[in-house]
């Protein structure tokens, strides 16, 4: 039969040095040196070339299929079990979910099957230059916080935001589902990392008013040398932690990578599992989807030291997470506080005087301490005082405009003649 055959550029090579042993130029133990071959095996492979011609030297199973290779139906139910369930899956991904259905696959293996199916392409993603940022080199040693408005729960239902907690050592990740970004929020995932790991030394955050304010301090804050902070900025320097904040995203590059890892995993296993409620994702994510991508993504930091610190027992982590505010005491014995009053009762054994500062401290489950010295004091919701009496004020009486004045055609005023009083005063000086 005609036709062209390939061969590879090694095949070319043997050929030009098997035509030398023809011609008689070279012998057999040349040509095997020169190729880099046994002796045995260049004669093998002279003697398939002067029998089958250029044909020899082409390896036996081209254009055959692998001995290894899936059947035929094996493939076709994979492809058709992406296209139902997993469509939009990444190879990586699929190839996992493939193998909890009982589909045993490498990822390679389900790109090219995908790519040749036309259900996947080759995505080329090209960015800008930037210099490479050494990771610390100790768990706990910095931890990277930030939050990731996405659809969540797909296309045309409402947006929601897990903020994420990524240490820059070990690639650690925690998440909490809320559907915004608060004070709150930051909060009960930074107390949930220091139940888990213990208190990190620094915090590397962006400049949401969350973590830091720009605000100017009042003349309290001024007066004690103090710099103004936000509810969550006070948390933290109890617990002696540093927060450094971010100039741009690219600074804080592994939890920006980490939410692209949330965006494409945690949203397909929403789906699969047809969770569209935020409580439904926090469950999913306490239940081991976190665990299982800390698992998978986790690297061992370069030294062993752990740089968490354990909090101390006499902390109560559910009275540092608050909110606090000062306020006066009134004469008799009430403070005002979110338009509410408040009266300290009598059985306080420390009891504030009217005029002293006390201390208004709301707790992450809405429950509400005030303290005087330290000290917790006893009080009770009280009604709200009535308004005071307005006085009286006397009603206006509006003037009515009067009517303009008039001289009379023979008032004096009318007859006026200028130098008339000078002629009279002039007869009568002459008389």
């Amino acid at each position: 039969m005609g036709g062209h055959l390939l061969m590879s550029s090694k095949e070319r090579r043997r050929k030009v040095e098997f035509e030398g042993i023809v011609e008689g130029r070279m012998t057999i133990r040349e040509v095997s040196q020169k190729l880099g071959l046994s002796y045995r095996q260049c004669r093998r492979s002279f003697k398939r070339y002067r029998e089958e011609g250029d044909g020899g030297l082409v390896h036996g199973n081209r254009g055959r299929g692998s001995n290894r290779a899936r059947p035929d139906e094996f493939r076709r139910a994979v492809l058709e079990l992406y296209r139902e369930r997993y469509e939009g899956f990444g190879p990586t991904l699929a190839a996992e979910k493939l193998a909890e259905d009982g589909y045993e696959l490498d990822h390679e293996t389900v790109r090219r099957w995908l790519i040749v199916d036309g259900q996947w392409r080759r995505r080329r993603k090209r960015g800008k230059h930037r210099a490479r940022r050494v990771r610390r080199q100790h768990f706990g040693e910095l931890v990277q916080m930030d939050g990731s408005h996405h659809a969540w729960f797909g296309p045309g239902r409402p947006r929601a935001c897990p903020p994420q907690r990524v240490d820059d050592a070990q690639g650690t990740t925690m998440a909490l589902m809320a559907d915004e970004e608060s004070t709150e929020l930051a909060m009960r995932l930074l107390r949930s990392w220091i139940e888990r790991y213990g208190i990190p030394k620094a915090l590397y955050t962006d400049k949401k008013n969350v973590f830091v304010t720009e605000r100017e301090p009042t003349i309290e804050e001024q007066l004690a040398g103090e710099e103004p902070m936000t509810a969550f900025g006070k948390a933290c320097k109890k617990l002696g932690i540093e927060i450094i904040r971010a100039h741009s995203p690219q600074a804080k590059g592994r939890v920006e990578r980490s939410h692209g890892v949330y965006q494409d995993r945690l949203v397909k296993e929403l789906r699969l599992k047809r969770i569209t409620t935020v409580k439904g994702a926090n469950k999913l994510l306490a239940d081991g989807f976190s665990e299982a991508l800390n698992a998978k993504f986790e690297r061992r930091p370069a030294s062993q030291t752990n740089f968490h610190r354990r909090p101390p027992k006499t902390l109560n982590l559910a009275e540092l997470f608050c909110w606090e505010d000062t306020r006066t005491i009134q004469n008799d014995w009430t403070i005002r506080y979110n338009n509410r009053f408040y009266q300290i009762v009598k059985q306080n054994r420390t009891r504030p005087r009217p005029k002293e500062k006390v201390l208004v401290r709301v707790l992450l489950d809405a429950s509400m301490q005030i303290l005087y010295r330290g000290k917790k004091l006893k009080y009770e919701a009280v009604a709200k005082p009535p308004p005071r009496k307005a006085e009286k004020i006397a009603p206006v009486v509006e003037l009515k405009p009067t009517a303009q004045w008039k001289p009379a055609p023979e008032h004096p005023w009318r007859n006026f003649q200028y130098g008339r009083r000078r002629a009279a005063c002039a007869s009568r000086s002459s008389r």
